[in-house]
């Protein structure tokens, strides 16, 4: 990919190959804990092996062009003229990144930059937080501007929730960023405090099913979701010295979840709390090589994000049913912000190939959609290749 990547970009910008350089960024999948990083919760996402590529040289002066394989749409533009325009369509992403670094003061100029993504377009496997902490490790490394990449991941979510407009919580980008080959990361998205734990799945497959239902995270009910949330944390707020939904466990949101006024907006709250003591509980049956028991809570994790946080939808609901019905599954949930996309199983390695083709003949059958399935491989995180 690499090869074909630098051929393509002399093709188009000219030049010689051994004047640019190369860098990836995975997607990543969560293995548990969603819609509470933005509740200061705890998540557990891994970096996938497959993601974003880029190839990119400086300029002598201060155009930038931005192209990729995947769409044929290309931008041109000025640094010093980054705004957002809609038509500018997948461009806005870097062109945000692009404009936190100069509010942080460093001098950015121009270059040409080739993008190549093999994460599935709206498929909630990250491709959006791919592709800008991808444009920050470039930034970085074309400017040396000496951050770290907790910082880039600070700075691609900034991005995404005030140049896009998205208010997504930390966790995408700090996947993509802090990424570890087989190991999972346990964030605390309140503190950003982390440890990786590791994924020994001894006999299973993380098996990723596609419903290509495709959902915008934008246009979906993302925001309005984190707004119910808010409103929950501030009816908790008149008796509890809380900052987050989820610095509370169960006992306590019990005993005072009368507080919250509104009953949609107390499931809410009820998702976030109970999700993340799940988290807690998953990471430690993990650690106790207990996989069962994690892919129970997983079940559950689902069936919360259904039934109290109702982010779910037809398409996945089905693919994860589908899911539980084939013996060797020993848990099953959807993955990412909902409304399509993605479901995350744990098979056993001996059921996956009958896995696939059960659960995608089922799954069509009941939706008419052609769904597709990735057997995952754990990856690093965003930077420079070799």
């Amino acid at each position: 990919m690499q090869e074909q990547m630098i051929d393509k970009f002399v093709e188009m910008y000219g030049g010689e190959a051994s004047t640019v350089q190369t860098f990836f960024a995975p997607g990543r999948v969560n293995l548990i804990g969603e819609h509470i990083d933005y509740n200061g919760g705890y998540v557990f996402p891994c970096a996938l092996d497959f993601g974003t590529y880029a190839v990119v040289r400086k300029r002598e002066d201060n155009k930038i062009r931005f192209a990729t394989l995947n769409f044929n749409l290309k931008v041109e533009l000025d640094v010093q003229d980054i705004i957002y325009i809609e038509e500018h369509n997948w461009t806005n992403y870097p062109k945000g990144v692009i404009k936190e670094f100069i509010y942080k003061g460093h001098k950015v100029g121009g270059f040409d930059i080739l993008y190549y993504g093999n994460i599935p377009n709206g498929s909630g496997l990250s491709s959006s937080a791919s592709l800008e902490v991808l444009t920050a490790v470039v930034i970085n490394e074309l400017y040396d501007c000496k951050e770290d990449m907790v910082e880039m991941v600070k700075m691609s979510q900034k991005a995404e929730n005030e140049f896009i407009g998205v208010n997504c919580g930390i966790m995408d980008q700090f996947a993509v960023g802090m990424g570890k080959l087989n190991n999972a990361i346990l964030l605390d998205c309140g503190t950003l405090e982390y440890k990786y734990a590791s994924l020994q799945l001894n006999g299973y497959k993380i098996v990723i099913g596609n419903t290509k239902k495709r959902r915008g995270l934008a246009d979906s009910k993302y925001n309005e979701r984190r707004a119910e949330c808010e409103y929950a944390l501030q009816c908790l707020q008149k008796e509890l010295d809380i900052n987050n939904l989820c610095d509370i466990d169960t006992e306590t949101f019990e005993k005072n979840k009368y507080l919250i006024d509104k009953e949609i907006e107390r499931n809410r709250a009820q998702h976030a709390v109970n999700e993340n003591v799940r988290v807690k509980k998953a990471v430690e049956s993990l650690n106790a090589g207990d996989i069962i028991t994690f892919g129970k809570l997983m079940d559950a994790s689902h069936k919360s994000l259904r039934d109290l946080y109702e982010v779910t939808g037809v398409e996945l609901d089905t693919m994860v049913e589908e899911a539980w019905k084939i013996d060797g599954t020993i848990g099953a949930r959807m993955t990412g912000a909902g409304f399509g996309g993605c479901i995350v199983s744990i098979v056993n390695e001996q059921y996956v190939d009958t896995f696939i083709q059960e659960v995608g003949k089922n799954y069509e059958a009941r939706t008419g959609l052609k769904p597709e399935f990735y057997v995952a491989n754990v990856g690093n995180g965003a930077g420079r290749l070799d």
